[in-house]
């Protein structure tokens, strides 16, 4: 009997693939929440005035290469120090916002606690800051988590902010051409070499993926670009399919003391 009523009831996972679409179509009934401090806000909104004029957007000057911010003054389309001595193994990056205060707490109201109310604006965002490259892709591939924290978590941001672009642009995306086989500890305490070991061999290209991304304009999805490490990692796999091209594109981006420009 209480299996059987177990099944009638609709999880609290199931009831919340829908929410964003229930509220937008009932904002009315259901007012707007502040992404950042949880308030209730006025119609449908994410972000209070005064909360949006804090987010620091990435426009042009960027090195066109890993999406860091130059000075203002500079050309666009260069092309950092640190990008010139090693480039990386995609052709162009792109990345919304700085990574800082709010932004993180943006990113974690996704992250840990599941909350997928600003999947429409981080995909507004994106579509902004990556319209040159999404525009011209033929797939989007995110970054995939171990299958145990899948588990543990019921989720993969970087997968919600794939879907979330395909309902904003209808780019689709793929969730199974790479699969991540080792379960790397958190890197939030390592540095960029520690990070680079971390992830070494994480990465698997699936059959699925070798038959989609050979000859394919990919784009490669994660919620933050810090040093680079993951983001190479999974490149690295994925230009194992030749694909005929291969961008990157974040939410966020850790931003480290300028690099000059060349």
């Amino acid at each position: 009997m209480a299996g059987d009523m177990d099944r009638s009831v609709p999880s609290a996972k199931v009831l919340g693939v829908d929410r964003e679409r229930l509220r937008s179509l009932f904002g009315w009934l259901n007012p707007g929440q502040s992404l950042v401090s949880g308030d209730s806000l006025a119609g449908n909104a994410r972000l209070s005035p005064e909360e949006f004029a804090q987010l620091n957007f990435i426009c042009q000057p960027f090195c066109d290469s890993c999406a860091l911010p130059f000075e203002r003054g500079e050309e666009h389309g260069l092309i950092c120090a640190a990008c010139a001595a090693h480039p990386p193994v995609w052709h162009q990056a792109r990345s919304a916002l700085v990574y800082d205060d709010i932004t993180s707490r943006l990113i974690l109201s996704l992250k840990r606690r599941g909350n997928r109310n600003g999947l429409s604006v981080f995909a507004e965002f994106l579509a902004s800051a990556a319209g040159d490259v999404l525009t011209t892709a033929d797939l989007v591939i995110p970054v995939p988590i171990h299958s145990r924290r899948l588990a543990m978590r019921g989720f993969n941001q970087a997968g919600w902010l794939a879907a979330a672009l395909k309902d904003k642009l209808s780019l689709p995306y793929d969730e199974f051409c790479i699969r991540r086989v080792k379960a790397t500890p958190s890197q939030g305490h390592l540095n960029a070499r520690q990070r680079r070991a971390n992830v070494a061999g994480a990465f698997k290209l699936t059959t699925r993926g070798a038959e989609r991304i050979t000859g394919k304009r990919i784009i490669l999805l994660d919620d933050v670009y810090t040093t680079g490490a993951t983001l190479t990692a999974c490149a690295r796999t994925l230009q194992r399919a030749r694909p005929a091209n291969l961008d990157v594109v974040t939410f966020a981006r850790v931003v480290a003391p300028a690099n000059p420009t060349i």
